[in-house]
């Protein structure tokens, strides 16, 4: 038998795009949010940034991430976040200054009765509103802090005001121009509550891109924990312990994402490449018989290693 070049590659990662598109849902709020949320909750901890013009991105980034611990001033995230020609910032540039100051963004779904859930959480939220028409916008960041659901109103930092109030109606509909966007910035290795797979896998993803396998491994842990049976995640968790020189914890990783789907080409892939270097030929033969039988780009490359041994 040949022996495995010590750098033999591995199935290209994620092609997480096509899973990951949002869409827009019913802004009414469900019974079981009026049931089960605590009628009044503000977050006064968040602190309070005002807004020069056009610099509401900035100013709101710098709430969300001081209040996780990052110290940072207005006046250093202008440059990395506001775009002169935009006369603002852009949700890219917004995502992208979290992670920059290592600290993950993850997307929350569009719906006001997530939005309060992530509120009673305790997890401040950002927030982009159109504060005019949308053939006219007026395009406005601010960070969600709490809610009164007897009077039915939020409570934001926005603008110059430290607690400024909407009510819900008013609140979703600026909220819904946007596709109602909003994140929550978030330590790495956390997972707040509330967060979909999916929307995880988005940010940790990214965060991944970002600073590499190895600084987002205890996300993927995280997520793991929390969605055991999500194959993308086992996988993602696979990557990142190998790159951590663990590849039999990888390799379990693997295996599990192969049971929960069969078809993830990938993953049988790399599970047939660590158990070569681990000097399991009929394991390995199995697993890359897998992946040479599901269309997709890993299938070349378990045709090639079945080839040579």
């Amino acid at each position: 038998m040949k022996t495995l070049l010590p750098y033999a590659r591995f199935a290209g990662v994620f092609m997480l795009a096509l899973l990951l598109s949002a869409c827009a849902r019913s802004p009414i709020l469900l019974d079981s949010t009026y049931e089960a949320l605590t009628p009044q909750v503000e977050n006064r901890a968040v602190p309070f940034f005002a807004q020069s013009e056009y610099q509401c991105g900035p100013a709101t980034l710098a709430m969300v991430l001081n209040y996780q611990g990052v110290e940072v001033g207005v006046d250093q995230l202008i440059p990395q976040v506001f775009l002169p020609g935009r006369d603002g910032s852009v949700q890219p540039e917004m995502l992208s200054t979290v992670r920059r100051h290592q600290q993950l963004a993850y997307p929350i779904r569009g719906t006001m009765d997530a939005l309060l859930n992530h509120l009673a959480n305790g997890d401040p939220v950002v927030v982009m509103q159109n504060l005019s028409l949308p053939i006219y916008p007026m395009w406005h960041y601010a960070v969600a802090i709490g809610f009164d659901l007897p009077d039915e109103t939020l409570i934001l930092r926005s603008g110059e005001r430290e607690r400024h109030t909407l009510s819900f109606s008013r609140f979703d509909a600026t909220w819904a121009r946007s596709g109602r966007w909003g994140f929550i910035v978030a330590n790495p290795g956390t997972l707040p509550e509330g967060i979909s797979a999916r929307n995880a896998l988005e940010a940790i993803s990214a965060y991944e891109e970002a600073h590499g396998p190895k600084e987002a491994l205890s996300s993927w842990q995280t997520l793991v924990n929390r969605y055991p049976t999500n194959p993308l995640a086992q996988f993602a968790l696979g990557n990142a312990l190998y790159a951590d020189s663990r590849p039999k914890e990888a390799m379990t990783a693997f295996n599990a994402a192969t049971q929960y789907n069969a078809h993830m080409g990938a993953a049988w892939l790399n599970l047939g490449i660590l158990l070569l270097q681990q000097d399991k030929p009929d394991e390995a033969h199995n697993a890359l018989m897998q992946a040479a039988s599901i269309d997709g780009s890993w299938q070349a490359r378990a045709q090639q290693l079945l080839g040579e041994y």
